[in-house]
């Protein structure tokens, strides 16, 4: 909790008014029953006409006071609330952002997800609760017990000795909520992955038929779910029940007291009245409490997985060139000897290395597995090598400032996304690119013709995820993203796979003519794609099986003759 309490500093001034006033509106509330009890017993039976008004006035400026400040108070705790909320979704979005790569592994996205949507509103929920209860409840709790204590300490005795059985029962179930409702928020994460995957993959389950398949999947995650939260639920909901039990006992107990009491002469039924009326706010007070507890165990186990993101250190800090030294070796790419593991267990990479100048061409090519996507990952760094290291321009990548060392890049990538909005904005993604220079991209990537096609050319809008395009017309857009920027090194992981291969060899002669000082990093499936790098390496199984030109792993590496007759039966398109 603390790591979310410290978003309420900023508004402490704000939430001091905002107390102040719910203190004095509750003060208000809380003398409504000691004035009617007085008006009964003392200003009715002298008939005093002045004297009702007087004090029926004061009635009604007190029931003012606490219902305009409780207004007030509680309009300024929904605005606090809102912008803590706010606040804190802020930092813990931009807290996912800049998880790595392993750490978004290890919390996974559906559970990001679920922690900046329903564990966000949970914390929400119970500040604005607290803001709006957390004084009233304490007020009128304590406030009617010291009043009844004064008008009959008798029968407010009897009315206190339930309430040690109700808070211990609270404590008591309440301990039980965070681990119960952890457990919940988890099952919602299970859920939301379901959910993130079957929408994503919603053409695939169409077409293969598998409609009933992913309905029995979900349901799975469904009941898991709905039975963490009734177990939760019936638990926690326990509270108000008992609460209620021990509340009526006790007010059975205080009418029999009372009745025997006004009997005797003891008391009278002005008190009485009173009395019950206080004890009603006092029910309500301990109904506030209650509700507060089981909101608090929601917000515990909420805020606790909110913190784990924001508290979450940086596993890819910049290093000193101390430790990782500059060379000189005039390339501009350069791996030496990198290896790497996702795990720990096996190897996705054993000791590749290879060297790149400025404006060279490096293809990467291999089977599905290979470790082709891996490579680019540690080029940009969105892993750290096991072994070995990476260097561009001679220096180690792991001493660069990763929005330096972010902003040399151009990246396309087969998995990216577009979002809702212009083309022009999907390309430009942000960035103070000059119109012109978001039309060249457009060109080079062989995307021009079919935006100017559109009757809104580069405002044409694009659905989320690129829908209402083509997949070839997507991959044009993401590689115009990639170039619009101009950036000294160029990686198109298997970004044009489907390209025909027209459209494929204009790309590349478009690269060729337009981008020559650039480094180009092409990842492919396709030997057509990379056959006119400069270099390309084969990769099976995390190794380097075949280095060179596209002549020369013809005449020496096998398995690429193999892919390349196998595709094309040695004919390409130029």
């Amino acid at each position: 909790m603390k790591a979310l309490l410290r978003y309420l500093i900023p508004y402490r001034n704000r939430m001091t008014v905002g107390l102040t006033i719910k203190m004095t509106a509750t003060l208000a509330e809380l003398m409504l029953p000691y004035i009617l009890s007085h008006i009964l017993k003392n200003v009715v039976v002298v008939q005093d006409i002045s004297l009702i008004l007087l004090w029926g006035g004061a009635m009604i400026l007190f029931a003012a006071i606490a219902c305009v400040g409780n207004i007030i108070a509680n309009r300024m705790a929904a605005r606090v609330s809102a912008d803590f909320a706010r606040q804190m979704r802020q930092d813990l979005f931009d807290s996912t952002l800049r998880l790595s790569a392993a750490q978004a592994d290890r919390f996974t996205i559906p559970s990001l997800e679920s922690r900046i949507t329903s564990d966000t509103y949970n914390a929400h929920s119970f500040i604005n609760m607290m803001q709006r209860m957390g004084v009233r409840a304490p007020i009128l709790l304590i406030g009617g017990m010291a009043i009844t204590l004064m008008m009959d300490a008798y029968l407010a005795l009897a009315m206190l000795a339930v309430l040690p059985l109700i808070f211990v029962t609270v404590y008591f179930i309440s301990r039980k909520g965070v681990p119960l409702y952890s457990g919940v928020q988890q099952a919602v994460d299970r859920m939301i992955r379901v959910v993130r995957e079957d929408i994503q993959g919603i053409r695939v389950i169409k077409a293969l038929s598998k409609t009933e398949y992913e309905h029995r999947r979900y349901d799975t995650a469904n009941a898991d779910l709905v039975k963490k939260d009734t177990h939760a639920g019936v638990i926690m909901g326990s509270v108000n029940p008992i609460m209620t039990l021990l509340m009526n006992g006790g007010i059975v107990a205080v009418v029999a007291l009372a009745a025997s009491r006004v009997a005797r002469g003891q008391s009278d039924p002005e008190t009485v009245i009173a009395f019950m009326q206080y004890f009603t706010l006092i029910s309500m007070a301990m109904m506030s409490v209650t509700r507060m507890f089981v909101m608090y165990t929601k917000c515990a186990a909420s805020a606790r997985r909110i913190a784990e993101v924001l508290e979450t250190d940086e596993d890819l800090p910049v290093l000193s060139e101390g430790d990782y030294p500059r060379e000189e070796s005039g390339a501009h790419i350069r791996f030496d000897h990198v290896s790497f593991s996702y795990t720990g267990k096996r190897q996705e990479l054993e000791d590749i290395s290879f060297t790149l100048p400025r404006g060279g061409r490096l293809g990467i090519i291999g089977a599905t597995g290979s470790g082709k996507s891996t490579l680019i990952k540690l080029l940009l760094r969105f892993y750290d090598v096991t072994e070995g290291s990476v260097y561009i321009n001679g220096q180690d990548i792991r001493t660069m400032d990763k929005a330096s060392l972010y902003a040399i890049f151009g990246t396309a990538m087969q998995q990216d996304f577009l979002y809702d909005d212009t083309i022009e904005e999907n390309i430009r993604f942000g960035r103070e690119i000059p119109h012109d220079d978001v039309v060249r991209a457009a060109a080079i990537a062989q995307a021009d013709g079919f935006i100017t096609a559109f009757p809104d050319g580069y405002a044409h809008k694009i659905a989320a995820g690129g829908t209402n395009i083509s997949g070839g017309q997507k991959q044009r857009l993401l590689i115009a993203r990639a170039l619009a920027a101009q950036p000294d090194i160029l990686i198109l992981d298997d970004s044009s796979s489907a390209l025909d291969y027209k459209t494929d060899a204009a790309l590349r002669r478009g690269l060729a003519e337009s981008m020559a000082n650039t480094t180009v990093v092409t990842v492919a499936q396709r030997v057509s794609t990379v056959k006119d790098c400069d270099r390309i390496l084969v990769l099976e199984e995390g190794r380097v099986i075949g280095d060179g030109t596209h002549e020369q792993l013809l005449a020496d590496c096998p398995t690429y003759r193999e892919i390349s007759d196998s595709q094309m039966g040695g004919a390409f398109v130029d």
